[in-house]
């Protein structure tokens, strides 16, 4: 027989938990499965979490039919959803609480995390494909329920991750393209790879259309499906991502989920990716494609949230792909540097550029091996080099250019000049030197200059 104290604590317990099952306002969580689930089988029910800034840590579930019903939920704010991908193993999205934390902090909005991870949550990735066409259909009725209530379609922001960017495509085409924006992360490749524009993410499905692409290769899914298209680091193979199956789970998800982390570092405002517009990373890497003309007088387009600055731009210039690099860690930035060499010297031969910024005793180095440069008389090069670090203030620049001749006597270049202009970071000084002798495969240093004040 258990002690009175014991009996006491234990029917206050359970009175408190009644009390919290029967309160209405008690916090709503993302739906939690787990494998036996998934080798079962789910079907698809979708809830929908509110959450705003005065309830950024307690979700409420909103009715479907009745979305005012819920005082919290305001028809008169912008309104976004987060719509997550399948779901293998069943588990909530480690990144669904961010996302939240991070969108609230841009504006006053409704967030409203679609969660449907019954249906998403099946070892059968086709079953959960099918189910993205009849859970777009209940989003559909739900935004035009908001619409009667008096909310703009135009104010309507749809975040899709992997199967979630095609669920959001489906939204937009259900409703006829008036969507105001869709965010694409990493559309999802499988099942999608020959996809008519109808059975897929494409432009015509909001007013806005941004996609992001970190594994073509793999889960995501290759070419252009926004009014711009980002490619981190080519669109494949993101840095510090494992490159052997032994890495275990992580090989095969590391680079599908760099966009999700990309998109929040950017919400965050950590880290500013830029990214110039190209025919191809190849080329963005070459150093061909680093002005932005078209975009004047604003920048490049920067990934996030606020890339709906260049809306205008964009819609008039048609589909656009951007390119940039990024490190393997917070805050994924490199800091880029367009280098334009002149150089002057009697024999043809060809480089690898390695250039180094030092600041005090700390140093970071670009390697710059996209393509063998050509070196030959009286020859202007146009390259780009990135580097992971951003040290201020530079006070000594190094150069080598390495052309692999490791026998006979070393030749020599001369540099008419070096013009070293930040990319991203326009109010800082382009930096300039004026005939540097380089003896190959050796490194020199110099202390760079105002270019008005190198001549």
């Amino acid at each position: 027989m258990l002690p009175g104290r014991v009996v006491f604590l234990l029917g206050v317990l359970a009175l408190c938990k009644g009390v919290q099952e029967a309160d209405p306002e008690s916090c709503e969580h993302f739906t939690d499965l787990n494998l036996s689930h998934c080798f079962m089988g789910t079907r698809l029910y979708v809830r929908l979490l509110l959450y705003t800034r005065s309830n950024l840590h307690c979700g409420r579930e909103l009715h479907h039919h009745h979305p005012s019903s819920q005082p919290l939920f305001n028809v008169s704010r912008p309104t976004a959803f987060i719509i997550h991908g399948y779901r293998p193993t069943g588990a909530p999205p480690i990144w669904i609480d961010h996302m939240v934390q991070m969108l609230a902090a841009q504006d006053d909005l409704n967030i409203i995390v679609v969660d449907w991870n019954q249906g998403a949550a099946n070892l059968n990735y086709f079953t959960a494909v099918t189910y993205t066409r009849e859970a777009a259909s209940n989003l559909t009725s739900f935004i035009i329920t908001m619409e009667d209530e008096g909310a703009a379609l135009s104010s309507v922001h749809l975040i899709g991750v992997s199967l979630g960017a095609h669920l959001a495509g489906f939204v937009g085409a259900n409703l006829k393209g008036q969507i105001g924006r869709i965010t694409g992360l990493d559309p999802a490749g499988p099942m999608f790879t020959s996809a008519s524009p109808e059975q897929r993410l494409d432009p015509s499905d909001a007013q806005f259309v941004d996609v992001l692409h970190t594994d073509m290769n793999s889960f995501g899914l290759r070419g252009t499906h926004g009014h711009i298209d980002f490619y981190a680091n080519g669109g494949v193979d993101q840095p510090g991502c494992p490159q052997t199956i032994f890495a275990g789970k992580s090989y095969f998800v590391c680079d599908h989920q760099r966009s999700v982390l990309l998109f929040l570092c950017s919400l965050n405002r950590t880290c500013s990716l830029t990214g110039y517009p190209c025919a191809s990373y190849s080329a963005f890497l070459q150093g061909r494609c680093l002005q932005c003309e078209a975009f004047r007088p604003t920048s490049c387009p920067v990934l996030g949230y606020d890339v709906s600055r260049w809306r205008q731009t964009l819609l008039e210039l048609g589909q656009t792909q951007v390119f940039f690099s990024t490190t393997a860690s917070l805050p994924y930035s490199k800091l880029s540097y367009r280098v334009d060499m002149v150089t002057w010297n009697q024999y043809l031969r060809w480089g690898v550029v390695f250039i180094r910024l030092h600041s005090g005793r700390k140093f970071t180095e670009a390697r710059i091996d996209h393509g063998l440069l050509r070196l030959e008389q009286y020859t202007s090069s146009r390259l780009l080099a990135q580097f992971d670090d951003d040290l201020q203030p530079v006070q000594k620049v190094s150069l080598r250019i390495n052309t692999g001749n490791v026998i006979g006597p070393r030749y020599k270049f001369r540099l008419l000049r070096v013009r070293l202009t930040p990319l991203e970071r326009p109010h800082r000084p382009v930096m300039c030197r004026y005939d540097i002798i380089v003896e190959e495969n050796t490194e020199v240093s110099f202390r760079p200059l105002p270019c008005e004040a190198a001549v």
